[in-house]
């Protein structure tokens, strides 16, 4: 075993010392960390495959909205549960500090200039898989922040989420930060391919205004 991942199970093992994992409102976080990613991905690529949704509501770009409506509740449910299982659970004296609560202030200000800025720059249907219902931009944005970083509406929802846990001292929010990472990184792994995929076909077809 390397020294890194040595690194990573003493610190795993560390917090695991400050948090209950069994715990109704750790669990509850757990849960919808791992459902939200899971199910924008399977209801939209069966969207995808099926157009059932734009059926249903008449347009895609409704049924876009009625979707990114629903991924926003789930959100702000995430973030309840996230904050209740902090609140649940011990305080870390290490991080009760007026230095840390500088640094998670400061983690809270970048990643939420990530995820604004992110979704100025994508739209409302950009940001909620508005490509999966075959709402596409003239071709895939590279302005900021895309500019600076891959997927920074993910990792300024992880920098949230880790100011937000540095901020109550808590290992419990340390411990379900990382799991949110882990399930960005999944879903980027799935997500990313499609994404370039489809701007490549579109990039591919003829211009039809030419």
């Amino acid at each position: 075993m390397r020294v890194p991942e040595i690194a990573d199970l003493c610190v795993m093992t560390w917090l695991l010392g400050y948090v209950d994992p069994s715990d109704p409102c750790f669990v509850a976080a757990v849960f919808t960390i791992i459902f939200n990613p899971l199910f924008w991905n399977v209801v939209a690529r069966w969207e995808q495959k099926t157009r059932k949704l734009s059926q249903a509501m008449g347009s895609p770009y409704l049924a876009c909205y009625v979707l990114g409506g629903v991924i926003l509740l789930l959100n702000v449910l995430r973030s309840y549960c996230f904050t209740q299982a902090m609140l649940s659970q011990p305080r870390m004296d290490s991080l009760d500090s007026p230095v840390a609560l500088l640094a998670g202030l400061l983690l809270l200000g970048v990643g939420s200039v990530l995820v604004l800025s992110s979704f100025f720059a994508l739209g409302f249907t950009g940001t909620f898989l508005g490509d999966y219902f075959g709402i596409l931009k003239e071709s895939r944005v590279t302005t900021f922040p895309f500019s600076i970083l891959d997927n920074p509406m993910y990792w300024g929802s992880t920098a949230n989420y880790l100011g937000w846990a540095v901020v109550h001292a808590s290992p419990a929010g340390l411990l379900l930060t990382a799991v949110v990472a882990l399930t960005y990184v999944v879903a980027i792994l799935y997500e990313e391919p499609f994404t370039a995929e489809i701007y490549r076909q579109k990039a591919s077809q003829p211009d039809k205004r030419s």
